[in-house]
């Protein structure tokens, strides 16, 4: 039974990686109704949530459907991440996540996200000090390593452990290779397997497929899958992943009236949510995946992403129904 701090998740939890423009509320939601045990906001910056950005607030969002939910939050200065904690705990997630991961050259340069893989003792000061400065569990997201010649996750996980991190999710890359090349889970069994290590070790990067979330459980003995991007448009996979896990066989895809409904449905939350224009503008990288597959597409595909009105893309879902409904 893997557990965040009190927060019991199961056997072998998959978890929503906290994507940027992904992990809204509607996807969220629509993950977890479809058997994801845990998810995580997209990342909040620190400075952005001191300074009262408009769209670093949005992204507190969180709804008791959701539960679990991480907050997670990057940054480099102790000060601001002490403040950001103060901000983030009015909205009452479950545990707060620590993103030690990101590759972007935006936030690297910062110093944040995996730039702090460079200096691994600010990461172990900078995470006991949040770990101090809430009760909230604190957890942490990260990379194997700076480069392939500083790979020193086992002993990075140790520290961060001992300063009172209750979980870790690894993302099988370092940052140099950023997405490239195929992510290694070798190093992150090799953390599991630590003796010392007692928190949760989650496994991250190239679980695109129910084998895949397999071969991380049985081959590599972790204590969950995180699943970024195969779930993109694809919601159901969490629940592909579960069917899987039960019976050794495919969960049959979902059927075109089944992917217009949560088209739909994601339209219609993200419009709720954040207004007409940008929940227009947000689900529209989502439609290339929902209707994966389907040939003499692209026409349709083009109307979605180009609609102006919730009218004009819902009539477009309607024809998709009408015409490739019964195949």
């Amino acid at each position: 039974m893997a557990k965040i701090g009190d927060i019991e998740l199961g056997e072998f939890p998959l978890l929503l990686a906290p994507m940027e423009d992904v992990s809204d509320p509607p996807f969220r939601a629509l993950c977890k109704e479809n058997g994801a045990d845990v998810v995580y906001t997209e990342f909040i910056s620190s400075e952005g949530l001191i300074r009262d950005a408009a769209k670093s607030v949005q992204k507190l969002d969180i709804y008791d459907k959701e539960r679990p939910v991480g907050i997670q939050i990057f940054g480099a200065n102790m000060e601001s991440m002490l403040k950001t904690i103060e901000i983030v705990e009015r909205s009452n997630p479950d545990f707060i996540d620590i993103n030690f991961g990101c590759p972007v050259k935006k936030v690297v340069s910062k110093g944040a996200g995996a730039g702090i893989l460079k200096d691994i003792p600010l990461m172990v000061k900078l995470s006991e000090a949040m770990v101090k400065h809430t009760k909230l569990p604190v957890t942490v997201k990260t990379r194997l390593g700076w480069d392939h010649d500083s790979i020193y996750i086992q002993d990075v996980a140790e520290k961060l452990q001992d300063v009172g991190i209750q979980a870790i999710a690894i993302h099988g890359r370092t940052r140099a290779q950023m997405y490239k090349g195929e992510a290694v889970w070798e190093p992150i069994a090799d953390v599991k397997n630590n003796p010392r290590m007692h928190i949760p070790v989650f496994g991250n990067g190239d679980v695109n497929s129910p084998e895949k979330a397999a071969m991380m459980r049985d081959k590599y003995g972790l204590d969950g899958a995180m699943i970024g991007r195969a779930s993109i448009g694809n919601p159901w996979f969490f629940n592909e992943v579960k069917h899987y896990f039960k019976t050794g066989e495919y969960l049959e895809s979902p059927g075109i009236p089944q992917r217009v409904k949560t088209a739909k449905r994601h339209l219609e939350m993200a419009i709720a949510w954040n207004g007409d224009h940008a929940g227009l503008f947000e689900t529209r990288r989502h439609y290339t995946n929902y209707f994966k597959g389907i040939p003499h597409f692209k026409e349709y595909r083009l109307r979605m992403v180009t609609g102006d009105t919730k009218e004009e893309v819902f009539q477009v879902f309607d024809e998709v129904l009408e015409k490739f409904g019964n195949e």
